[in-house]
């Protein structure tokens, strides 16, 4: 072969590659691979099903735009059955089958059973529901990021709103577990902090159905209002709670999500509670998502939908910022990075790889044709408190 036939092929070959679509392009890197571990099964299941659905939307948008990075996103599935033990396994399973990026587990108890094996599977999670402060305190870990409010950035929410909260005797209804317990914590710190007084707490086993015998003692307390905590049998609470006459205001910690107004008719309309997203955040990128959901879906958002869809969010410009889908690099790129967000330009703090976001209180009333949460308050992301000094990462 002489000179001159070489180098028409090198030429060929050079405008061959020119030519190829992004998408060939694309195929040509690694792709990003997510396992999405989610409440298919089990008490959250229905919040689960909002999660998979905000994942799934960010990723079919991300490979319509030719992928991230110039890297196709794919999704496995597993079911963590709303359990700590089958969400380890799940996420197990799917990480050794190469699926390295953790998204969807809704409970920080099963966020903490997945979280404390990141190393040993090397892998990587992005939490986008769970609010445990141990999970960036003495449990963090380097290779994990929270995108959600923590526990402590809605106590230090709390503090102020309770200011303008009316009465000065509360009744506290949270679920037995760990989120549970720091809502219930958080709810009273802050307002025995304004001189007040909670006279009766209550913790209701996680799975509980009849919540009867709870809701005979919120009325005999004689209390001016109810904090709720409790996410997967919110839906049961309300409908009990009329039907048995408890005419107590209640408080929402995650009470007033979609989920549960959707399942409850009328009876929370008027509601108050602390929300994680709303279309109403006001933000390029939330107005951006929301009009792209409602056209493809025929509806808005909702909050689980939302967190849900930022976090993958993150995690895509982690890969960008990293130029590698290594589970190490991806997380070590995010630390410290300021990223665009459904709540605007937000940092991960390097300390603990907590997103210091705005927080919320919104009102259950119509809008947009629907009843949903609307948000009636906005408290900066300035009032975040410190990392925790158990963080060592």
């Amino acid at each position: 072969m002489n000179k001159y036939t070489k180098m028409t092929q090198l030429l060929a070959g050079v405008v061959l590659v020119a030519s190829l679509p992004t998408a060939a392009l694309a195929q040509a890197k690694e792709p990003l691979k997510i396992a999405l571990v989610a409440s298919k099964s089990g008490g959250f299941s229905s919040m689960g099903a909002d999660v998979i659905s905000g994942i799934k939307f960010a990723v079919d948008e991300a490979n319509a735009k030719g992928g991230v990075d110039g890297r196709k996103v794919e999704l496995a599935e597993g079911d963590d059955e709303s359990t700590p033990d089958a969400g380890r396994r799940a996420a197990e399973k799917l990480t050794r089958d190469g699926y390295k990026f953790i998204l969807g587990p809704i409970t920080s108890s099963i966020s903490l059973a997945i979280s404390q094996n990141l190393t040993r599977w090397d892998a990587a999670f992005i939490g986008t529901m769970a609010k445990a402060d141990k999970l960036t305190a003495d449990a963090c870990n380097p290779r994990f990021i929270r995108t959600n409010h923590s526990d402590a950035m809605d106590l230090a929410m709390i503090n102020q709103w309770v200011k303008g909260l009316k009465g000065k005797n509360f009744a506290i209804l949270a679920a037995d577990y760990v989120w549970g317990q720091d809502s219930a914590k958080s709810f009273e710190a802050a307002v025995t902090g304004q001189g007040k007084k909670v006279s009766l707490k209550l913790f209701a086993p996680l799975g509980t159905k009849d919540y009867a015998p709870y809701i005979q003692q919120l009325k005999a307390a004689g209390v001016d209002a109810i904090w709720f905590a409790d996410v997967s049998g919110g839906v049961n609470f309300v409908k009990q709670a009329n039907d048995f006459g408890l005419k107590t205001p209640l408080i929402g910690h995650a009470l007033v999500s979609n989920f549960i107004i959707n399942a409850t008719g009328k009876l929370l309309e008027g509601t108050p509670g602390n929300v994680g997203y709303t279309p109403d955040v006001n933000s390029p990128a939330s107005k951006a998502f929301s009009a792209a959901f409602k056209a493809k879906n025929g509806r808005l958002p909702t909050d689980s939908e939302g967190q849900a869809y930022n976090g993958a969010m993150v995690l895509f410009q982690g890969v960008k910022l990293a130029k590698s889908v290594e589970p190490e690099a991806v997380t070590k790129a995010l630390r410290g990075a300021t990223v665009d967000t459904l709540y605007g330009k937000a940092t991960v703090r390097a300390a603990d790889n907590q997103m210091v976001i705005p927080n919320f209180v919104a009102r259950v009333k119509m809008a947009d044709g629907v009843l949903r949460p609307v948000i009636e308050q906005t408290f900066p992301a300035s009032i975040t408190p410190a990392a925790s000094p158990l963080c060592k990462m």
